[in-house]
């Protein structure tokens, strides 16, 4: 069902420096109008620093929405410092808001799985912290399920020479993030995290999912 490619899954880069760095301008959310006849879905990732999440997420075909947030803790409404201090239970989060009718939770949980290592407990690359753990938060039987398979198949397959921790676990809250988190690396670009750290990511990612992204 699910095809693993070593290539595609070597698509990490090495964190140089740190996701936790004080952004030097506000971010208005990015989004598409949401045309009134599709009906959406859904999908819910950690996959560390979520700057980087939601840049992949934004560019793919059918997707709508990509809203950088907290969840899976238990503190209400936490700020990006209380986040920082480890002491909340959350993760940085992407909530992907998409059409299924034109990309669906198996592709979407494919570029999950490719746009980092899956292999890590509570780090990726520099980013380290409970707060950057590897998790898909499932809305019903049906997400759960399939994350689970592919997690089964990747595995199985030997592309990661370490087991893999991702976790996968029933959703819980989201808490969208700040303002100036939102869009980030497109109103960013030239920040220092952005050109050394998701650019090349980036690059990777969008020759590998040429036939997924929106048309520019």
């Amino acid at each position: 069902m699910f095809k693993i490619s070593m290539l595609t899954l070597a698509l990490t880069g090495v964190f140089l420096v740190s996701c936790a760095q004080t952004p030097s301008k506000l971010a208005k959310m990015n989004q598409s109008p949401i045309p009134p006849d599709v009906k959406t879905d859904t999908a819910t990732f950690g996959e560390g620093c979520f700057w980087c999440t939601e840049a992949f997420f934004q560019r793919l075909n059918g997707v709508y929405k990509v809203i950088s947030g907290y969840g899976g803790g238990f503190v209400e409404n936490p700020t990006y410092e209380q986040v920082c201090d480890k002491n909340t239970g959350h993760v940085e989060l992407c909530q992907i808001i998409y059409d299924p009718a034109v990309i669906s939770y198996d592709e979407l949980l494919e570029v999950f799985w490719k746009t980092h290592d899956p292999t890590t407990i509570d780090r990726q690359g520099n980013d380290a912290g409970p707060q950057y753990r590897s998790i898909i938060f499932y809305q019903n039987q049906a997400e759960k399920d399939k994350a689970e398979s592919y997690k089964k198949a990747l595995d199985k397959s030997g592309a990661w020479s370490s087991p893999i921790v991702t976790g996968i676990e029933a959703f819980k809250n989201f808490y969208p993030a700040e303002n100036y988190h939102q869009n980030y690396y497109n109103d960013n670009q030239n920040q220092g995290y952005c050109r050394f750290v998701i650019q090349p990511k980036l690059e990777k990612f969008e020759k590998v999912f040429k036939n997924k992204l929106k048309k520019q």
